[in-house]
């Protein structure tokens, strides 16, 4: 039997692939939880094969949480699921050590097979966005620009943004600047928007 951990915030949703992934005769679901910050401390006490990791839960990230299992439970492989089929999701996916990333809206036996390739130490990845993620390459913006563009992203002012993130306003506007220099942008508004659709915030 290949033991699995399900972390989804949606209660629906994770009652759902519940529902789908107990009818499969060679899964059993060890461990269910809502958040990301759980999901370490269930993988320790149910030791899964697998985990499957919803990207965006309260507490924790999915990426974070697939981080986390890799440094704790390496045995355990981390497939991440996701709405959102953008590339820099997918590259911070594998940069954090998931087996696994597919899409929500992929077909139900897509999901059990991907579950077996992963338990077996195979990568599972969705084809459409690799191939998109291959041809976005990688994300050029380094960790400050992505921190001041994410905090930008809200519409917070340059000094609230200097404020949060303990910088000057010079070096905030710095920032600002050579990411919209790099994703060839007229404002931080429109880079903030560019770089949270490629999934790179």
């Amino acid at each position: 039997m290949i033991r699995v951990l399900l972390a989804e915030d949606q209660e629906m949703v994770r009652g759902a692939l519940q529902a789908l992934l107990s009818s499969e005769p060679d899964i059993e679901i060890v461990a269910d939880v809502g958040r990301g910050d759980e999901v370490v401390a269930a993988a320790l006490r149910t030791r899964p094969d697998v985990a499957l990791l919803d990207i965006e839960m309260p507490g924790l990230d999915g990426i974070s949480a697939a981080r986390a299992l890799r440094e704790q439970l390496p045995s355990c492989h981390s497939l991440v699921l996701t709405t959102f089929g953008r590339p820099g999701f997918l590259r911070r996916a594998m940069d954090s050590g998931a087996s696994g990333f597919l899409l929500k809206d992929a077909p139900a036996r897509d999901l059990a097979a991907a579950i077996r390739r992963c338990a077996s130490g195979e990568r599972v990845i969705d084809p459409a966005l690799a191939a998109t993620a291959l041809a976005d390459g990688a994300n050029p913006l380094s960790e400050r620009e992505r921190a001041v563009l994410a905090a930008c992203a809200g519409g917070a002012t340059v000094a609230a943004v200097a404020a949060s993130l303990f910088l000057s306003e010079g070096t905030v506007r710095n920032y600002l600047s050579a990411g919209i220099q790099k994703l060839g942008a007229r404002n931080h508004a429109e880079a903030a928007r560019i770089a949270q659709e490629k999934g790179w915030l």
